[in-house]
């Protein structure tokens, strides 16, 4: 794997855990007022099953995401499954965003929470006349007061703005894997690459050298390159040697050339 398909395989695994806090965070504060809610026979609204029903699922889903994010990551088919997935559990945290919307505002005063309306500085009903215990017609929950009950559905709220954005930067980051698988498949064994699989991209410091020392090697082949003349041209200190006019001596012509031209035009001289 490439150092850039690390980065993004571990950026995804970090999405996940985040994600899971999140939804896990929501789920355990709502699990806990139904409890106190179902523990006194009181009406539950259906608001906070879906509440409950939303967080419970994601956080069922982040467990699997950080699961195919290490084994499956990149693959097309889980890939865009998965981008499908975070927009939908983004827009059902924006619904749950809405539904704790009270706890975006000031725990005083009178509060609105899903354990009940009222100033927040009432008594905390406690675990009831009977006190804790498991008998018949004892409570095994904790009643908080008002105050304390605002403050964590304030805490809902929160975690579900931020799972919001971690889900829609999640459903892009599964496109930039999928992509990166796609174009690390794209490349098979080639010298391009070491014959290994990848695209082989040459850093680009050592593409820097490279050019370099092919321009050096040019210069240096230039030096040594034998000096171009016209033909018929004789250099006499020439580092490849010269050659007769007539050939060389002894190789096929044993006699030694030698013209005279006279003034009636006549050539005399040994042939």
């Amino acid at each position: 794997m490439s150092i850039g398909g690390t980065v993004l395989r571990f950026g995804g695994l970090g999405l996940r855990i985040l994600q899971f806090l999140c939804a896990g965070i929501a789920l355990g504060i709502f699990s806990y007022f139904l409890s106190v809610l179902a523990d006194r026979d009181l009406p539950i609204a259906k608001r906070w099953q879906a509440v409950e029903g939303i967080t419970g699922a994601a956080t069922l889903y982040t467990i699997f995401g950080v699961l195919l994010v290490l084994f499956l990551g990149g693959k097309a088919f889980f890939g865009y499954l998965a981008v499908l997935l975070d927009i939908l559990f983004a827009l059902a945290f924006i619904a749950v965003a809405y539904l704790t919307r009270h706890g975006a505002s000031s725990c005083s005063g009178n509060v609105q929470t899903p354990i009940g309306n009222g100033p927040t500085n009432s008594n905390s009903p406690g675990y009831g006349d009977n006190g804790f215990g498991f008998g018949g017609g004892e409570n095994s929950t904790y009643f908080p007061n008002l105050g304390l009950a605002c403050r964590l559905n304030t805490a809902v709220f929160a975690v579900s703005i931020i799972a919001i954005f971690l889900f829609l930067v999640s459903a892009i980051w599964q496109v930039l894997m999928v992509k990166h698988h796609k174009k690390e498949k794209a490349y098979g064994p080639s010298p391009s690459n070491n014959y290994t699989k990848g695209s082989g991209k040459t850093p680009f410091w050592k593409r820097n050298r490279r050019a370099k020392n092919t321009r050096d090697a040019e210069a240096a082949t230039m030096g040594a390159t034998r000096p171009s003349h016209e033909t018929g041209t004789t250099i006499g200190n020439n580092a490849y040697g010269s050659e007769p006019k007539y050939g060389e001596p002894g190789y096929g012509d044993t006699m030694y050339h030698n013209t005279t031209t006279h003034g009636n035009g006549t050539r005399t001289g040994n042939f």
